[in-house]
């Protein structure tokens, strides 16, 4: 159970929102959160799932003791790639997280973690999921199909 552990000391970490530096923000708030087999097979997606909801609103006490009074975003993916979830806070809206990609803000944290408990081998990416480069480029102007990765949100800021 290391990583329900793990989890929850999220909310006792350091916490910086500083708008006006994304990056600080990013670099201090974003935790990278792994698990050994036993606590994937051990543990239900009910009892992360709770975890993760009584650490974000222990943030949401954090900042309100704070003072802080903008928007603020506790916000957890996947990883897959990583083979982890990963968790971090912001002074964004959900629909304004500082992601590269394209990803689906969702207030069902259920399916993220079902996928990484279910992750048999962490990290790894079979060769016939990458895209071939070859392939790529054979294709007449067509761009490869990005899929949107799920982003649980959870309002902890003071603007609502």
């Amino acid at each position: 159970m290391v990583l329900l552990t793990w989890i929850a000391e999220v909310a006792a970490e350091p916490l910086v929102l500083e708008p006006a530096d994304r990056r600080v923000e990013w670099e201090t708030n974003t935790w990278s959160l792994g698990a050994a087999d036993e606590d994937r097979s051990s543990l239900s997606v009910a009892e992360v799932v709770a975890t993760f909801e009584w650490t974000a609103a222990a943030i949401r006490e954090r900042i309100r003791d704070l003072g802080f009074s903008g928007v603020a975003t506790f916000y957890v993916w996947h990883d897959e790639q990583a083979g982890q979830l990963r968790c971090s806070t912001g002074s964004v809206p959900p629909d304004a997280l500082p992601f590269s990609g394209t990803y689906v803000a969702s207030d069902d944290l259920g399916p993220i973690v079902e996928g990484f408990l279910a992750d048999g081998e962490p990290g790894f990416i079979a060769w016939s999921d990458l895209n071939d480069v070859q392939s790529l480029s054979e294709k007449t102007e067509t761009e490869p199909e990005i899929m949107p990765f799920g982003v649980w949100v959870s309002s902890v800021g003071a603007s609502r």
